[in-house]
């Protein structure tokens, strides 16, 4: 990666603990990005969304989305690029919580929430339910950056190739023969 893009990245993320960080807003987005662990937020709503006929469709389609999310993220590119976590290399900069992968390269809590709330903005029965995803999905992405274990960079590959694997899913939904007897959980687009 060029220097001058790490010093901007570092440079956000010092900004950030030096500027936002207060009490109150430590703990909120230390709690809530921990509730992004292993997607456990995300799988919870996925299949919260199950249990209803209406939003049976999005919760597949999400757990669809975050499962291909988590082979591009996890199993592939974070062990192909190996980018170390930013407390490791911005002098200053202290983390919130504790973050065990020593891989920061794209950030696999914000690929999971954009993945499903992608899916479930194509397959849920109301836009509002979607666009809430996406609110909740960039709050997760935001206190990555707030806790101080992800670069902005991290966060925008985490972003679009979660976005890609909602719309994936969504794809490969109309394309396996035995799903498309089932009604298609998205909406094209």
């Amino acid at each position: 990666m060029p220097e001058w893009l790490l010093e901007i990245d570092g440079g956000i993320l010092l900004w950030l603990q030096e500027t936002l960080r207060g009490a109150v807003l430590n703990g909120l987005l230390s709690v809530y990005t921990q509730l992004g662990n292993a997607g456990a937020m995300w799988i919870v709503l996925s299949l919260l969304m199950l249990c209803f006929p209406k939003t049976r469709k999005a919760g597949l389609a999400g757990l669809l989305a975050m499962l291909l999310g988590l082979l591009c993220t996890n199993v592939a590119l974070k062990h192909l690029v190996g980018r170390t976590r930013p407390w490791l290399t911005v002098e200053g900069l202290v983390p919130l919580v504790e973050e065990h992968d020593p891989n920061s390269f794209p950030s696999g809590h914000t690929c999971a929430a954009f993945a499903a709330a992608s899916a479930w903005l194509r397959a849920l029965p109301r836009r509002w339910m979607g666009v809430t995803g996406l609110v909740l999905a960039a709050l997760m992405g935001f206190s990555r950056l707030y806790v101080g274990v992800h670069f902005p960079t991290d966060v925008l590959a985490g972003l679009a190739v979660g976005l890609l694997c909602g719309w994936l899913a969504c794809l490969l939904w109309r394309q396996v023969p035995a799903w498309r007897r089932l009604e298609p959980p998205c909406k094209d687009g």
